[in-house]
């Protein structure tokens, strides 16, 4: 299943609910198939406080905008979620990503996966957030005591979703 929303979402809740359905949050496998999973990877990501990557350069961030190209992005992420399916053995499938203004510590992202054992689950819920880095039309626009800027891909995100494009499972 995927949401793209304004709206703050509660992790915890989301999270006890996806394991509570059991596989039947609208993935490909419906009913209820609960009792074949044993394994539920999660990641949140969430808007941090400063902009930059160590102390030295860091910034405070008073907030965050992401933008996104309604309709595309959401078809864009259900090719992700297909692609994800196809290399492994899922039960089920969440990605809620927010956007609009985020102030620091508010979640931006929420992935999980569940399969029949925790290889699959865990490595597929890396590979979501990888593509979904670099493969979702999302824009992000950092607010500073500076003013606003606009944030490049990194290097980093590129080489994380490359290296599974040289490697299957």
């Amino acid at each position: 299943m995927i949401r793209v929303q304004t709206e703050p979402f509660d992790v915890g809740a989301e999270i006890g609910a996806f394991c509570r359905a059991g596989g039947s949050s609208g993935g490909s496998t419906g009913g209820s198939v609960g009792a074949s999973i044993g394994g539920v990877a999660t990641f949140v990501g969430l808007v941090r406080d400063h902009r930059g990557d160590t102390s030295e350069d860091a910034v405070p961030l008073q907030a965050l905008t992401l933008e996104h190209y309604p309709g595309m992005t959401e078809r864009q992420l259900e090719r992700i979620e297909a692609e994800a399916r196809r290399r492994w053995d899922l039960r089920d499938v969440l990605v809620i990503h927010r956007y609009g203004r985020m102030e620091p510590e508010e979640p931006i992202v929420l992935v999980c996966t569940a399969a029949a054992h925790r290889g699959p689950a865990l490595q597929s819920c890396q590979f979501l957030i990888d593509w979904l880095k670099t493969r979702a039309p999302f824009w992000k626009c950092e607010e500073t005591p500076d003013g606003a800027h606009w944030v490049e891909a990194r290097d980093t995100d590129e080489a994380a979703t490359a290296r599974w494009e040289e490697s299957l499972p």
